[in-house]
């Protein structure tokens, strides 16, 4: 099993979670996040003053899958949330030991 962090831009959630369905992949885990890569932010003006705002909102995904799985749910993430600009995100992906299903105390892919 894999667990795979996807970072991308919050407008691109919807269409990620639409292409992972497709898949057959429905559970997954998001977080509201902040950071920076190359993208490096930007500067603002707000009541005359200049700032500079270097931490970006971006949305944290959180999947776990099957190794057989794991191929096609980076390319549906990849495909879903690319925009060809800079700050499209970032793919993570490490083994997974064990699952456990609290409710029925299944383990395994038979827990996914």
């Amino acid at each position: 099993m894999k667990k795979i962090e996807a970072i991308i831009k919050p407008f691109k959630l919807e269409e990620v979670k639409e292409n992972l369905g497709l898949i057959g992949i429905h559970g997954m885990t998001v977080i509201e996040v902040k950071g920076f890569g190359r993208q490096k932010g930007h500067t603002e003006l707000y009541r005359g003053a200049e700032y500079i705002v270097d931490f970006l909102p971006k949305v944290k995904i959180e999947i776990v899958v099957s190794d057989n799985d794991l191929d096609k749910a980076i390319e549906s993430i990849q495909n879903a949330a690319k925009t060809g600009r800079i700050g499209d995100g970032k793919i993570f992906v490490t083994d997974l030991e064990q699952v456990v299903r609290i409710r029925t105390g299944e383990a395994g892919e038979k827990a996914l």
